[in-house]
């Protein structure tokens, strides 16, 4: 078996294993990154068009990474990011961009921070020396391999490897119930006056006929279409596939098999039914679908729904948010955008929230963070993933060089370095 050493394990390509991996190497760090796909981007590869939601609470760049990306994006010429307000009520403004120019952005950042990243490459199992994860097996195309590496950052999404190390964790709502998954595709060619001529970004009248008919499947009573980044193209997060355990593989290929039919119906209906869409076609169907959530790992301080409500700024606040309860299709057919904080609000993530409470040199991002059910509606947006994986990065650089486990990172000392890192919004 071919050993590999590093400084930092990032476990995911993500934008959480982006935020760590950058993060980490930017500081000196020695970086690893595994991502089990063929790109960097997590929901972005598996959901191409997919914008970045949450960026801007309270209309201010949660900055960090996050504002570096897209201003790097938006200097291009012609400029492939702009910031647009979101037609969904309680959400603020998003980022739409351009996805292969995103990506490519992503992977020369992560170039430039020296960090390693290796595709195609499925981590598999931790090996265990008493409270810490001395090792990583993982493989790919070669065969088996390992990685020894000072922290682990897990950034997964589903956690594999934390629970594998002992972490308690709950799946879904903890009686195995989850959130929806979504299957995503373009259409090209679409005349935009048209096409959104009605104030409805759900195309609910058109919806309701459609099922109707026969001709939709039922749970496609709301049409989310949105303008993607260049002219004449729409981005479909409409198909919703529900009862879907996305740590379960077979399971996710079945929903992926399911999603490409309704996606295909939904396009035909389009073209046929919704003005301004006559002359378009289908595009950029994702190759998966996109998981919204799987694990919730349990970590030093479980950050609640009451939490979020109450605008709490915590003294180890790493990422700001005022982030709508986005809740899709975990026990019904029901979506939730009901408003988190009061307006002119917001809260912010405890860094607590990623460190699990026993294993020294683990920590964890994106939507695998210890929360309830309310809380991690509210956090699971990309720019918040992106955001607490800087922090995780950030803090694998104090608790290697102070030589303390990642549960005794100086606080004040980690939110002033992101505070330096252009991070807006903490409380320090």
């Amino acid at each position: 078996m071919q050993e590999v050493t590093a400084d930092v394990l990032v476990i995911g390509g993500g934008t959480a294993g982006f935020g760590a991996a950058v993060a980490a190497g930017r500081l000196g760090l020695d970086v690893v990154l595994l991502e089990a796909g063929t790109k960097v981007g997590g929901v972005m590869a598996f959901c191409p068009g997919m914008p970045w939601g949450a960026a801007y609470p309270q209309d201010e760049s949660i900055g960090g990474l996050m504002q570096e990306l897209e201003g790097r994006l938006m200097a291009m010429d012609p400029p492939m990011a702009e910031k647009r307000p979101c037609t969904l009520e309680n959400f603020g403004p998003e980022i739409q961009y351009d996805h292969d120019a995103a990506t490519t952005m992503m992977f020369e950042m992560l170039e430039e921070a020296g960090v390693r990243v290796f595709l195609g490459a499925v981590a598999f199992a931790p090996v265990m020396e008493d409270n810490r994860i001395a090792a990583v097996e993982f493989f790919d195309r070669r065969g088996p391999q390992r990685i020894a590496a000072q922290i682990v950052i897990d950034c997964s999404g589903d956690g594999d490897i934390s629970s594998k190390a002992g972490v308690p964790f709950t799946l879904g709502d903890g009686q195995g119930n989850m959130m929806a998954v979504t299957l995503s595709f373009f259409m090209e060619g679409a005349d935009w006056d048209r096409v959104f001529a009605e104030n409805d970004p759900y195309f609910r009248r058109y919806a309701a006929r459609g099922i109707a008919e026969g001709r939709l499947h039922p749970h496609l009573a709301q049409l989310y279409l949105m303008k993607g980044f260049h002219p004449g193209t729409v981005f479909c997060n409409s198909v919703a596939i529900r009862g879907v355990d996305g740590t379960d593989p077979a399971d996710v290929t079945r929903a992926t098999q399911e999603g490409r039919r309704r996606c295909l119906q939904l396009a035909q209906f389009l073209r046929t039914d919704v003005p301004g869409f006559e002359a378009a076609h289908m595009s950029q169907l994702g190759p998966t679908v996109g998981v919204r959530e799987t694990r919730k790992l349990e970590g030093i301080y479980r950050v609640t729904g009451a939490d979020l409500a109450a605008g709490t700024k915590f003294a180890d606040g790493v990422v700001a948010c005022d982030n709508p309860i986005d809740d899709v299709m975990r026990t019904s057919d029901q979506m939730t955008h009901d408003a988190m904080v009061e307006r002119g609000g917001y809260y912010t993530i405890p860094f607590r929230s990623l460190l699990p409470k026993a294993v020294e040199n683990l920590m964890f991002a994106g939507r695998i963070l210890s929360a309830d059910l309310v809380a991690f509606a509210s956090v699971r947006g990309m720019p918040q993933c992106m955001a607490m994986g800087q922090a995780t990065g950030t803090a694998a650089h104090l608790a290697i060089r102070d030589r303390v486990p990642v549960q005794q990172v100086d606080h004040a000392e980690l939110v002033r370095l992101l505070s330096e890192q252009g991070v807006s919004r903490l409380a320090y």
